[in-house]
Parts: C-alpha cells; sequence; structure tokens
C-alpha cells in the first residue's frame, strides 16, 4: 500500500463491510466462526486489515477459511474464482526476477507477498483450499515452493482441471498473464 502507516476509518470501515458480505455469503467456508468474533481481533490490528485491504484491492477476494486452534488465529484466504487479476504476470522471486535480461515482469511474487503482508500458499494449503470450492480452473497459482526445488532453479505453482488438484513446476522466471498467487494471512 503506498501508506502502510495508516488507512482512514472509512477505509477500514468499508473493508470491514466487504470482508462481512463475503463472511456471510459463504458460511460453508468458516463453519461455526462468528463473524464478531473475527471483526474485534481485527479491530485490533489495523496492519492486518491493511493486508486484507490489499488482497481485495488487487482481486483476492479474502475471506476466513479456518481458525488455528493453538494458535488462536483465523486464518484468511484469497477465495477468488481465478487467481487474483491484480497479481498476475509476476516471477517467483527476486533472483528470478534479476536474471531476466529482457522482458521483466514488473514485480516477484515473494516480494509482492511481502510487501503485502501476506504469505503464499503452501502446496498443502493450497489443497486445502480446494476442498472449499472450484478455484484456478482457468488460471494458475504460483505457490511457496521448497528450497530444493528452489535452488535447482524452478518453482511450483498449482490449478484445479479436470475436478483434480494439479501441481506443476516451471522456471522461476518465467511468468504468464494466467498465473499470479494467492495468499494467507493469520489474525
Amino acid at each position: 500500500m503506498k501508506n502502510k502507516d495508516s488507512l482512514s476509518e472509512n477505509q477500514q470501515t468499508e473493508i470491514l463491510e466487504s470482508l462481512k458480505y463475503r463472511f456471510d455469503k459463504n458460511i460453508h467456508r468458516h463453519e461455526g466462526i462468528e463473524w464478531e468474533e473475527v471483526k474485534a481481533r481485527l479491530e485490533s490490528r489495523a496492519d492486518k486489515i491493511r493486508s486484507l485491504g490489499e488482497m481485495e484491492r488487487t482481486g483476492g477476494e479474502p475471506d476466513v477459511i479456518g481458525y488455528d486452534k493453538e494458535k488462536d488465529q483465523y486464518i484468511f484466504c484469497d477465495c477468488s474464482e481465478e487467481s487474483p487479476k491484480g497479481r498476475r504476470s509476476l516471477c517467483y522471486d527476486r533472483k528470478a526476477l534479476d536474471s531476466r535480461k529482457e522482458a521483466k515482469p514488473v514485480n516477484s511474487v515473494v516480494e509482492m507477498a511481502s510487501s503485502m503482508g501476506i504469505e503464499l500458499l503452501s502446496e498443502e494449503q493450497y489443497k486445502e483450499l480446494q476442498k472449499l470450492g472450484d478455484f484456478d480452473m482457468k488460471t494458475s497459482s504460483w505457490l511457496l515452493t521448497p528450497q530444493g526445488i528452489r535452488t535447482l532453479g524452478g518453482a511450483i505453482f498449482g490449478d484445479k482441471r479436470y475436478n483434480h488438484v494439479f501441481i506443476y513446476h516451471n522456471g522461476a522466471e518465467s511468468y504468464y498473464g494466467a498465473r499470479g498467487f494467492r495468499g494467507a494471512l493469520k489474525v
């Protein structure tokens, strides 16, 4: 976000209203979780509201998808049908971006996620998300790549086709108009 230090009260209210609308519309994603408890937690964490605002602004349509009892955290995830439009055409990380000699994308997935204050989904998280709906039926999303794969120059991504979740690999420096990334935020 341009001003990471503050959001106006109106901006915070707009973000919370969007989140509540989506929360109510998609109860199947978070059965047993009460909006008022989530809202109270968010209201005490303006930094998390900013991150959710960035997820929203870039097309992620964040929603609560779970609650971690051990850590006492609500888990938000990008639940847009396709990979968020405002986060596509990005290579995987800074090393991949720097390795491109020409036709460089504007940013990398790892750097953008970090600037937004969110985490990339792991392969396991991505598969869990897919149990809540049909995501990335026409697009794909970069995933948190194990260091061993990244050291060899690769990165992983996933999509859903034929009612099955597929995990693939590609060179980390590659980027495509139909590949973005999904993020998670714990509050």
